[in-house]
């Protein structure tokens, strides 16, 4: 069977991790289930966020949205991949690494299918986080891409 990928969501999910690596110095989410209606993402955390710290973590996911970043992909040597990010969940014997790039705002390896524009993505929706166990797990949602929002 052939996995379903959901592009929208799994480049807002690249996006979410950078806000939550940039915020908290968390790590990128280590679990992520990305489908097309609602996602979510776990990290290794202390606690839950704060209602503020929510809201704040939606409002720079869209303001990187909102900024029509391209997207863009450059296969690199592994050795080069290695200087700049983790690579721990490749498998053997990998010679070259495809790093995907969100504008300037992120970059890293991934297989997965993304949009060409962060425009193609709509409006992102914390709609829960809770956290259990030293895990924070934050589901989202995305508004249209057609819809202007503010």
């Amino acid at each position: 069977m052939t996995k379903s990928y959901a592009p929208r969501m799994h480049s807002a999910e690249h996006i979410l991790n950078q806000a939550m690596v940039r915020k908290f110095d968390c790590g990128r989410c280590f679990s992520a289930h990305v489908n097309k209606k609602k996602s979510k993402c776990d990290y290794h955390f202390a606690r839950a966020l704060t209602d503020d710290e929510a809201k704040e973590v939606e409002a720079v996911v869209n303001k990187a949205i909102s900024a029509n970043l391209d997207v863009t992909e450059d296969m690199v040597s592994i050795e080069e991949a290695s200087r700049n990010f983790s690579l721990t969940r490749l498998p053997d014997g990998v010679e070259t690494v495809r790093i995907v790039r969100i504008g300037d705002y992120d970059s890293c390896p991934c297989i997965g299918e993304h949009v060409d524009n962060t425009s193609e993505i709509g409006e992102f929706h914390m709609i829960s986080q809770d956290f259990n166990d030293g895990v924070l797990r934050i589901r989202y949602k995305l508004g249209d891409p057609e819809e202007r929002w503010g």
